[in-house]
Protein backbone atom coordinates (compact mmCIF):
# COMPACT_ATOMS: atom_id res chain seq x y z
CA UNK A 1 0.00 0.00 0.00
CA UNK A 2 1.20 3.57 -0.82
CA UNK A 3 1.51 6.01 2.04
CA UNK A 4 1.49 9.33 1.38
CA UNK A 5 3.05 12.52 3.26
CA UNK A 6 0.42 14.11 5.00
CA UNK A 7 1.98 16.93 5.78
CA UNK A 8 1.55 17.97 1.81
CA UNK A 9 -1.02 19.75 -0.21
CA UNK A 10 -3.90 18.03 -1.37
CA UNK A 11 -2.98 18.35 -5.16
CA UNK A 12 0.85 17.53 -4.56
CA UNK A 13 -0.52 14.07 -2.64
CA UNK A 14 -3.00 13.16 -5.48
CA UNK A 15 0.05 13.73 -8.08
CA UNK A 16 2.63 11.82 -5.82
CA UNK A 17 -0.03 9.49 -5.35
CA UNK A 18 -0.23 9.06 -9.24
CA UNK A 19 3.24 8.89 -10.05
CA UNK A 20 4.08 6.38 -6.92
CA UNK A 21 1.37 4.10 -8.25
CA UNK A 22 3.62 3.86 -11.04
CA UNK A 23 6.60 3.70 -9.12
CA UNK A 24 4.90 0.47 -7.55
CA UNK A 25 3.73 -1.12 -10.96
CA UNK A 26 7.11 -0.59 -12.09
CA UNK A 27 8.57 -2.24 -9.37
CA UNK A 28 5.80 -5.25 -8.73
CA UNK A 29 8.33 -8.26 -9.57
CA UNK A 30 11.26 -6.51 -7.23
CA UNK A 31 11.54 -8.40 -3.65
CA UNK A 32 10.23 -6.11 -1.58
CA UNK A 33 10.74 -5.27 2.37
CA UNK A 34 8.17 -4.36 5.08
CA UNK A 35 11.21 -3.22 6.96
CA UNK A 36 13.56 -1.33 5.61
CA UNK A 37 16.55 -1.34 8.36
CA UNK A 38 18.98 2.44 7.81
CA UNK A 39 22.20 2.77 9.00
CA UNK A 40 23.05 6.27 10.41
CA UNK A 41 25.05 7.34 12.79
CA UNK A 42 23.23 9.62 14.94
CA UNK A 43 26.03 11.72 15.32
CA UNK A 44 26.86 14.01 11.97
CA UNK A 45 24.63 16.94 12.47
CA UNK A 46 22.45 18.38 10.67
CA UNK A 47 22.25 15.51 9.17
CA UNK A 48 21.81 12.97 11.22
CA UNK A 49 21.53 13.39 15.26
CA UNK A 50 19.91 13.16 18.38
CA UNK A 51 18.39 16.17 20.60
CA UNK A 52 16.06 15.26 23.59
CA UNK A 53 16.56 11.37 22.90
CA UNK A 54 15.16 11.96 19.38
CA UNK A 55 17.01 11.38 15.82
CA UNK A 56 16.51 14.28 13.95
CA UNK A 57 18.01 15.58 10.81
CA UNK A 58 17.66 15.91 6.83
CA UNK A 59 18.56 11.91 6.35
CA UNK A 60 15.96 10.89 9.28
CA UNK A 61 13.18 13.36 6.88
CA UNK A 62 14.52 11.96 3.67
CA UNK A 63 14.34 8.52 4.55
CA UNK A 64 11.18 8.73 5.91
CA UNK A 65 9.99 10.81 2.90
CA UNK A 66 11.38 7.68 0.96
CA UNK A 67 9.28 5.16 3.33
CA UNK A 68 6.31 7.02 2.66
CA UNK A 69 6.41 6.71 -1.00
CA UNK A 70 7.40 3.03 -1.19
CA UNK A 71 5.13 2.01 1.50
CA UNK A 72 8.58 0.18 3.80
CA UNK A 73 8.34 0.77 7.46
CA UNK A 74 11.95 2.62 7.85
CA UNK A 75 13.65 1.33 10.87
CA UNK A 76 16.99 3.10 12.00
CA UNK A 77 19.77 1.85 13.57
CA UNK A 78 22.58 4.01 15.00
CA UNK A 79 26.04 2.66 15.48
CA UNK A 80 29.77 4.03 15.15
CA UNK A 81 30.12 5.80 11.63
CA UNK A 82 32.97 3.31 11.32
CA UNK A 83 30.86 0.15 11.89
CA UNK A 84 28.12 0.48 9.35
CA UNK A 85 29.38 -0.41 6.42
CA UNK A 86 29.79 -4.03 8.33
CA UNK A 87 26.74 -3.84 9.13
CA UNK A 88 25.33 -3.78 5.76
CA UNK A 89 28.12 -6.27 4.35
CA UNK A 90 26.66 -8.75 7.61
CA UNK A 91 22.81 -7.90 6.60
CA UNK A 92 22.44 -6.44 9.91
CA UNK A 93 20.81 -3.35 8.05
CA UNK A 94 19.76 -2.79 4.31
CA UNK A 95 21.41 0.83 3.29
CA UNK A 96 23.27 3.83 5.22
CA UNK A 97 21.85 7.27 5.41
CA UNK A 98 24.89 9.01 6.60
CA UNK A 99 26.17 10.89 3.70
CA UNK A 100 27.99 8.23 2.16
CA UNK A 101 30.33 9.54 -1.26
CA UNK A 102 30.46 7.46 -4.03
CA UNK A 103 34.12 6.62 -4.72
CA UNK A 104 35.44 4.56 -6.89
CA UNK A 105 36.79 1.79 -4.08
CA UNK A 106 33.06 1.97 -2.67
CA UNK A 107 31.83 1.36 -6.28
CA UNK A 108 33.31 -2.19 -6.56
CA UNK A 109 31.63 -3.40 -3.55
CA UNK A 110 28.05 -1.62 -3.41
CA UNK A 111 25.81 -0.40 -5.84
CA UNK A 112 24.60 3.20 -4.95
CA UNK A 113 21.21 5.13 -5.80
CA UNK A 114 21.50 8.10 -7.33
CA UNK A 115 22.93 10.98 -5.77
CA UNK A 116 20.61 13.08 -3.39
CA UNK A 117 23.65 15.77 -2.22
CA UNK A 118 26.22 16.95 -4.21
CA UNK A 119 28.83 19.24 -1.76
CA UNK A 120 32.61 19.34 -1.28
CA UNK A 121 35.15 18.41 1.05
CA UNK A 122 35.93 21.56 2.70
CA UNK A 123 38.84 22.20 5.36
CA UNK A 124 37.67 23.99 8.71
CA UNK A 125 40.32 25.49 11.43
CA UNK A 126 39.81 27.66 14.76
CA UNK A 127 38.27 31.01 14.36
CA UNK A 128 41.71 33.57 13.79
CA UNK A 129 44.13 30.99 13.22
CA UNK A 130 45.98 32.78 10.30
CA UNK A 131 48.25 29.32 9.56
CA UNK A 132 45.78 28.35 7.28
CA UNK A 133 43.84 29.95 4.65
CA UNK A 134 43.20 26.34 2.62
CA UNK A 135 44.19 23.27 1.64
CA UNK A 136 47.65 23.94 0.58
CA UNK A 137 48.36 25.39 4.38
CA UNK A 138 47.63 21.84 5.63
CA UNK A 139 51.31 20.40 5.40
CA UNK A 140 52.50 20.05 8.48
CA UNK A 141 49.60 20.37 10.28
CA UNK A 142 47.15 18.14 12.17
CA UNK A 143 44.09 17.41 11.05
CA UNK A 144 41.08 16.01 12.23
CA UNK A 145 38.60 13.77 10.20
CA UNK A 146 35.87 11.17 11.21
CA UNK A 147 37.23 7.71 10.95
CA UNK A 148 35.56 5.51 7.69
CA UNK A 149 34.77 8.86 5.96
CA UNK A 150 36.16 9.59 2.54
CA UNK A 151 38.22 12.95 4.03
CA UNK A 152 40.96 10.72 4.98
CA UNK A 153 41.40 9.24 1.45
CA UNK A 154 40.92 12.92 -0.22
CA UNK A 155 44.05 14.03 2.26
CA UNK A 156 45.77 11.04 1.36
CA UNK A 157 45.76 11.57 -2.16
CA UNK A 158 47.07 15.21 -2.05
CA UNK A 159 50.99 15.62 -3.30
CA UNK A 160 51.84 16.76 0.10
CA UNK A 161 50.39 14.49 2.01
CA UNK A 162 53.30 12.73 3.91
CA UNK A 163 53.66 16.20 5.49
CA UNK A 164 50.07 16.02 7.07
CA UNK A 165 49.52 14.51 10.25
CA UNK A 166 46.26 12.95 9.83
CA UNK A 167 44.08 12.07 13.44
CA UNK A 168 40.98 9.93 13.23
CA UNK A 169 38.19 10.31 15.64
CA UNK A 170 34.58 8.64 15.81
CA UNK A 171 33.06 11.91 16.06
CA UNK A 172 33.53 15.09 17.52
CA UNK A 173 36.35 16.61 15.26
CA UNK A 174 35.02 19.92 15.65
CA UNK A 175 35.55 20.23 19.65
CA UNK A 176 39.13 18.83 18.81
CA UNK A 177 39.68 21.83 16.55
CA UNK A 178 37.70 24.37 18.86
CA UNK A 179 40.09 23.53 21.66
CA UNK A 180 43.39 23.50 19.92
CA UNK A 181 44.06 19.84 19.95
CA UNK A 182 44.23 19.62 16.05
CA UNK A 183 44.99 22.42 13.66
CA UNK A 184 42.28 21.51 10.84
CA UNK A 185 39.12 19.00 10.16
CA UNK A 186 37.90 18.35 6.92
CA UNK A 187 34.05 17.32 6.85
CA UNK A 188 31.57 18.54 3.59
CA UNK A 189 31.10 22.02 3.06
CA UNK A 190 27.31 21.70 3.85
CA UNK A 191 27.64 20.06 7.39
CA UNK A 192 30.75 22.74 8.71
CA UNK A 193 28.96 25.69 7.48
CA UNK A 194 25.97 24.45 9.90
CA UNK A 195 28.35 23.19 12.53
CA UNK A 196 29.56 27.09 12.67
CA UNK A 197 26.02 28.67 12.25
CA UNK A 198 24.17 26.19 14.52
CA UNK A 199 27.25 25.84 17.39
CA UNK A 200 29.00 27.73 19.85
CA UNK A 201 32.34 27.19 18.57
CA UNK A 202 35.04 29.08 17.24
CA UNK A 203 35.68 27.90 14.22
CA UNK A 204 35.30 29.01 10.57
CA UNK A 205 35.70 27.78 6.99
CA UNK A 206 39.76 27.89 5.16
CA UNK A 207 39.54 28.36 1.75
CA UNK A 208 36.94 26.81 -0.59
CA UNK A 209 35.93 23.29 -1.48
CA UNK A 210 38.68 21.23 -2.33
CA UNK A 211 36.97 18.47 -3.83
CA UNK A 212 33.73 18.08 -5.41
CA UNK A 213 31.33 15.26 -3.88
CA UNK A 214 28.17 13.24 -4.69
CA UNK A 215 26.51 11.20 -1.91
CA UNK A 216 24.13 8.45 -2.52
CA UNK A 217 22.65 5.44 -0.04
CA UNK A 218 24.53 1.93 -0.67
CA UNK A 219 23.32 -1.39 -1.22
CA UNK A 220 24.76 -4.96 -1.54
CA UNK A 221 25.00 -6.07 -4.54
CA UNK A 222 23.38 -8.33 -5.45
CA UNK A 223 19.69 -9.49 -6.45
CA UNK A 224 17.78 -7.94 -3.21
CA UNK A 225 20.18 -4.89 -3.01
CA UNK A 226 19.96 -4.18 -6.69
CA UNK A 227 16.24 -4.25 -6.16
CA UNK A 228 15.83 -2.08 -3.21
CA UNK A 229 18.18 0.40 -5.00
CA UNK A 230 15.47 0.75 -8.16
CA UNK A 231 12.79 0.86 -5.95
CA UNK A 232 14.82 4.03 -3.93
CA UNK A 233 15.51 5.13 -7.03
CA UNK A 234 12.16 5.74 -7.96
CA UNK A 235 11.17 6.97 -4.74
CA UNK A 236 13.71 9.41 -5.12
CA UNK A 237 12.54 10.44 -8.35
CA UNK A 238 9.18 11.18 -7.70
CA UNK A 239 10.02 13.63 -4.68
CA UNK A 240 11.93 15.24 -6.69
CA UNK A 241 9.90 15.66 -9.71
CA UNK A 242 7.62 17.00 -7.13
CA UNK A 243 9.52 19.17 -4.98
CA UNK A 244 9.65 17.69 -1.79
CA UNK A 245 13.42 16.47 -2.15
CA UNK A 246 14.36 20.43 -2.23
CA UNK A 247 11.72 21.19 0.41
CA UNK A 248 13.65 18.96 2.84
CA UNK A 249 16.63 20.42 1.91
CA UNK A 250 15.56 24.02 2.31
CA UNK A 251 14.62 23.01 5.86
CA UNK A 252 17.59 22.10 7.27
CA UNK A 253 20.05 23.90 5.48
CA UNK A 254 17.97 27.24 3.74
CA UNK A 255 18.81 25.92 0.26
CA UNK A 256 18.68 23.39 -2.36
CA UNK A 257 21.55 21.24 -1.66
CA UNK A 258 19.96 18.28 -3.68
CA UNK A 259 21.15 19.52 -7.18
CA UNK A 260 24.45 20.12 -8.91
Amino acid sequence: MIKLLSTLPTALRLGIAATAMGVASLSASAASADTLRVGMSGGYYPFTYVEHDELKGFEVDLMNAIGDITGDDVTFVTASFSGLAGMLDSQRIDTIANQITITPDRQEKYVFSEPYVYDGAQVVKRKGNDEIAGVEDLKGKTVAVNLGSNYEALLEELPYADEIDIKTYESNVEQDVALGRADAFVMDRVSASQVIKDKPLPLELAGQPFSGIENAYPFRDDEAGRALRDRVDDALDVLREHGELAEISQKWFGSDITQR
